[in-house]
């Protein structure tokens, strides 16, 4: 529940917001989790060891330094088991070893090993909603109707195909005289059931149809998944991302999904996914989860890919009694509808966040969506936005997840001709769908030859053009750099209690240009971070005696000692505490 509190200042201008935190007892038992900076990889395109084009687990494990330098807590690897890369790792063909363009488990295991000795934990990315339709278990179930794994999908006969109520969409997809039983689509565009002539039958996909959904109302389904997992938590991996975790269940009498006004990128009917997404069932198969997983050493960890419109949609994932996952992604500061650049936009985001009970998690780039530089860039003032968006990611009360390339600014480089283009719901969906290739391009480490990514001629994305400027090794050198920026701020995060722990005090609710917040400790820290092209006063009353300065992009701010006369230069941040010896009365 949200706790309001007003606090009338000297100027009776500024309006504070807190939320309480544990106390002390209870932050020295956190798990390390608590305030933890995640960092994703997608390891086609972070370090490739052996020269082929593509990335693999050898070419994380080269560049841990790096990740141990910046201040990383943990990784995040996108999916690196067996697959036919329909949907490059989410079209899983076996749960429980190495895709060999990535290496083996020996590869997977000196990583882990390696990664835990730099104290960085490791998580791995699970796909419980989908196999590939090359998995041995979908193999089995298409081949008839009365195998053992006959019922691990979800199949249906279809109905007649001039049956009342037929749509036109359906009619599109006529077999043997049957239609799709009901009007749900594919996420990639398309109906999402697929005709299998040796059963006579439709499965369902939620996404490609090489993506065909289990059946998690087989409570053998459930155990041979829960197996997968067990499987890696026993090598010693710390937890999981779990995607599109929404989408388990489906309604067992296939409704029809309510249809809303246009058509989408792929030209199909918008629908609101009322019966084939985020069904109550989920939650109890995720209960079953974090206790499995608890059951393990080390403040294991779950994490949800959760679109949600609002935070008390988000609210539902962390369970009743805390029970389901520990981080569900709040992806509304970084993703939501009407996400602009605007000291509005993300007190009213922030705000929402820290309704939350229980730990926050802020998201703002992935490797589904177009990066955040460009999202939240005006085209002239990119860089100096992203560290604004660096310090919301960095300075709020929340775990955070970035993303490989973030750091140092790349950019999306999205395919000018359809014929590039290697994301299947680019080619499918071109012009008005171009795909994710743009913000899944090789990692850039130096200006030298592609981008120190890899040694091949061609590697499976091309390097974006702007390598030579935007790499690891250029930007480590500038001591104003993007990079530099983030090792700063995460540095501050570790060193200063309040930025860890503190309670978030938002102060100046009306200003519309500023956005500025205080994390609350016996050392409190204030954040004041200018989302406007013009300077900004700040008010003496957001703190009224000495300050000393932990880190700022404007130089100018580096040794101010109070606010008074102090403008924020445009698109600055200036992160400060109270000075530790205070200027005597009336100095300036």
């Amino acid at each position: 529940m949200k706790l309001f509190c007003r606090i009338i200042l000297a100027a009776a201008m500024f309006s504070t917001c807190a939320w309480a935190q544990p106390g002390p007892a209870a932050q020295a038992q956190q798990p390390w989790w608590k305030g933890a900076l995640f960092y994703e990889i997608y390891p086609r395109s972070f370090g490739d060891s052996n020269g082929d084009g593509v990335g693999d687990l050898n070419g994380i494990t080269q560049h841990l330094d790096h990740l141990q330098q910046l201040g990383v807590d943990a990784i995040w690897i996108t999916p690196m088991y067996p697959s036919p890369q329909v949907d490059f790792g989410y079209d899983i063909a076996d749960y429980q070893a190495i895709d060999p363009q990535y290496g083996t488990l020996a590869d997977f295991d000196r990583l882990l090993s390696t990664a835990h000795q730099k104290h960085i934990k490791v998580l791995l990315d699970m796909v419980l909603n989908h196999t590939s339709d090359k998995h041995p278990w979908f193999v089995a179930s298409a081949a008839s109707r009365n195998n053992p794994k006959a019922d691990w999908y979800v199949w249906n006969d279809g109905v007649d195909a001039h049956a009342p109520g037929v749509t036109p969409f359906q009619q599109r997809y006529v077999h043997d005289g049957k239609v799709p039983p009901n009007n749900w689509e594919s996420v990639f565009g398309g109906s999402a059931w697929q005709w299998v002539p040796a059963r006579h039958q439709f499965y369902y996909h939620r996404f490609y149809a090489q993506q065909p959904d289990l059946n998690w109302r087989n409570p053998v389904v459930e155990q041979a998944m829960f197996a997968a997992i067990r499987f890696w938590l026993d090598r010693g991996v710390d937890g999981f991302r779990l995607d599109a975790i929404s989408t388990l269940f489906e309604d067992p009498k296939l409704h029809d999904d309510p249809q809303l006004p246009g058509t989408n990128d792929q030209g199909d009917p918008n629908l609101r996914s009322q019966y084939s997404d985020n069904l109550p069932e989920v939650h109890d198969v995720l209960r079953r989860m974090r206790a499995m997983v608890q059951s393990y050493p080390g403040d294991r960890v779950l994490i949800g890919e959760t679109y949600t419109p609002t935070v008390a949609e988000l609210q539902k994932w962390y369970g009743r009694q805390h029970d389901e996952l520990q981080l569900p992604m709040d992806t509304q500061p970084g993703f939501g509808d009407g996400a602009n650049f605007s000291a509005s936009w993300f007190r009213r985001a922030l705000q929402d966040s820290q309704q939350i009970q229980g730990e926050p998690l802020i998201v703002f780039d992935n490797h589904d969506n177009t990066r955040s530089i460009d999202r939240f860039g005006d085209g002239q003032h990119n860089l100096a936005r992203a560290k604004v968006i660096a310090a919301v990611l960095l300075t709020t009360r929340a775990s955070a997840l970035t993303y490989y390339g973030a750091p140092i600014g790349m950019t999306t480089a999205t395919p000018t001709r359809k014929d590039d283009v290697r994301d299947p719901i680019g080619i499918t969906g071109w012009p008005k769908e171009k795909g994710r290739d743009g913000e899944r391009t090789p990692m850039q480490w130096t200006p030298g030859f592609q981008a120190g990514f890899s040694s091949a001629k061609t590697t499976w994305l091309p390097v974006n053009p702007n390598y030579p400027d935007v790499n690891v090794q250029t930007e480590l050198a500038q001591p104003d750099s993007l990079l530099n920026w983030y090792r700063q701020l995460i540095a501050l995060r570790k060193s200063e209690p309040a930025l860890h722990d503190g309670a978030m005090q938002f102060l100046d609710n009306g200003n519309a240009k500023v956005l500025v917040f205080r994390r609350q400790g016996p050392e409190p820290v204030t954040v004041a971070m200018n989302f406007s092209d013009a300077g900004q006063p700040l008010s003496a009353a957001i703190a009224p005696g000495a300050v000393s300065t932990l880190a700022s992009t404007a130089p100018e701010l580096a040794h101010a000692s109070s606010l008074h006369g102090v403008s924020l230069p445009p698109y600055a941040v200036w992160v400060f505490k109270p000075a530790a010896h205070p200027a005597a009365p009336g100095t300036p």
